[in-house]
């Protein structure tokens, strides 16, 4: 799903980072858009604004600003998903592949209960592969998950594709070709 130019013109294109070949979508400038941001959030909550949402989860560390944002527009809880070792109290976790290896993702055991319904939210969605081991990581505890949204898709990329494989709802509301 597409919205005017006003907030897709928001995203700052680097090219070649991290490394050469890559064009790293910035989304750091629409944050700082007052108007692209209320829009990106505003987009994000609607299709949830009549529906109760319990928990809002978001992954480290972009997905924070955004999920904490949609939570609040959705009275809703928010649920830090962080990397391995960043958190205090017991913990749930599972390991998820990356392009070059492997790394872990926890949250608190806690932080969401059996049955409650959750959206994943996050800034971007490339490979899929954390986002797909946040999904393994909320269902493993029981959560509903009943969406997973992001600003940008790299659609080449296929991670939306593989959310959906797994039976998930996913919303963007822009793409970007390449990587």
């Amino acid at each position: 799903m597409t919205f005017d130019h006003d907030i897709k013109a928001s995203v700052r294109t680097i090219p070649d980072y991290p490394k050469p070949g890559i064009m790293f979508r910035d989304i750091t400038t629409l944050l700082a858009d007052a108007r692209a941001f209320r829009r990106a959030v505003d987009e994000l909550v609607n299709p949830w604004a009549c529906n109760k949402i319990d928990k809002v989860a978001g992954m480290e560390a972009r997905g924070f600003i955004i999920g904490g944002a949609v939570a609040h527009q959705l009275s809703a809880g928010f649920v830090p998903i962080r990397k391995k070792g960043k958190l205090p109290h017991t913990t749930v976790r599972i390991a998820y592949s990356l392009e070059y290896g492997i790394d872990e993702m926890e949250m608190h055991v806690d932080a969401i209960q059996p049955g409650e319904r959750v959206i994943l939210v996050d800034d971007l969605i490339a490979t899929g592969g954390t986002a797909e081991g946040a999904v393994k990581l909320l269902r493993q505890i029981g959560a509903n998950i009943v969406a997973a949204c992001f600003i940008i898709d790299l659609p080449e990329l296929g991670g939306a594709a593989k959310l959906r494989a797994m039976d998930l709802p996913v919303r963007t509301l822009m793409t970007f070709e390449g990587h």
